[in-house]
């Protein structure tokens, strides 16, 4: 798994404060932006968490993160129990990816993204995910209730289909690459559809199946747990659907999970379950890909593409940004 996902405890999340947020994303990009082809996902994964840091302590929050990267003696990551901001504003869950595909930062490939979700405490829920995997499926709102990721490939491809208007053969679903998904890809060629296989990071394509306009009919397979719950908030706010289960790879990945969440870990895992109520979603590119432009510096300055999403009003808002500064970025 890539960088893992973060949620900050911070209540009372307005249409500003959303906004705010988007410069957490705009600031991780620009900083790690700097780092993409050179071949050092370290040193573009750390770039990426302390231009976060330094953002998000500037806001009017009261932030302490429950889902980091690591512990406090892994600092000077994000770790779990920081706490973040100038101690005087709203409460509200965040989770946050500051470098969604460090590998494609490293090696200058498409659809490497800043991102996070947030849910207004007492209004909106987020998953307080384990660090573990989780095999996922994700579609948009035209398929909404077609997927059961306890039936066959073949069967959900084909009610997906149904949803859509389309053949299977017509479908496009997004796949991470790697020895675990060989089964599955060979289940959907033998069902006739598409694939677009993913190298790193399932974050991107996932928002990519439930915009309809992508060219992407669905997520299926195994990604990481805390970037599930992101990809949820996602769902949320745009009416789409999604179901998960949660993958551990050994008995301390389970006992962990059992702390964490609630209910039955080995059971179908919903979006309500991984984010439910007032949620929003903010994302900047960094590597230009299937869902935004990437970073692109001028002479004095650069230019950023985000998004941003609210279930509570149902928006969904591209951002172009120009930002300027005079020998260096500012964030």
């Amino acid at each position: 798994m890539d960088s893992t996902g973060l949620v900050f405890s911070l209540a009372g999340m307005d249409r500003n404060l959303a906004l705010e947020f988007v410069r957490v994303t705009e600031a991780a990009a620009l900083a790690c932006g700097m780092w993409v082809g050179k071949g050092d996902r370290n040193g573009a994964d750390q770039a990426a968490c302390d231009a976060m840091r330094r953002t998000l302590n500037n806001l009017d929050i009261s932030g302490k993160i429950v889902i980091g990267e690591g512990e406090r003696d892994e600092a000077p990551m994000l770790f779990i129990g920081e706490e973040l901001g100038r101690g005087n504003g709203s409460q509200v869950e965040i989770a946050v990816d500051p470098l969604e595909g460090t590998n494609l930062c490293a090696n200058g490939l498409a659809n490497a993204i800043s991102v996070l979700a947030a849910a207004t405490v007492g209004e909106g829920r987020l998953m307080h995910a384990p660090d573990c995997y989780m095999d996922k499926i994700v579609v948009g709102e035209a398929a909404r209730g077609a997927i059961d990721i306890t039936q066959p490939t073949e069967a959900n491809l084909r009610e997906i289909a149904k949803r859509l208007n389309k053949d299977v053969n017509e479908l496009t679903v997004g796949v991470l690459d790697g020895p675990r998904h060989e089964k599955l890809i060979q289940q959907i060629r033998d069902a006739g559809a598409r694939i677009r296989l993913i190298t790193d990071g399932d974050i991107t394509i996932a928002i990519a199946a439930v915009d309809p306009l992508t060219g992407i009919d669905a997520l299926m397979g195994i990604g990481g747990a805390p970037e599930g719950v992101i990809t949820a908030a996602a769902v949320q706010c745009v009416g789409g659907d999604m179901q998960a289960r949660l993958i551990f790879r050994n008995d301390t990945e389970r006992e962990r999970a059992g702390n964490m969440v609630e209910g039955d870990i080995d059971r179908v895992l919903q979006t309500e379950d991984l984010a439910s109520g007032s949620v929003m979603f903010a994302a900047t590119g960094i590597t230009g890909g299937d869902l935004l432009k990437g970073v692109r510096y001028v002479a004095d300055g650069a230019y950023t593409e985000s998004i941003v999403m609210r279930s509570s009003s149902g928006t969904v808002r591209q951002i172009h940004t120009r930002h300027r500064f005079e020998q260096a970025p500012t964030y």
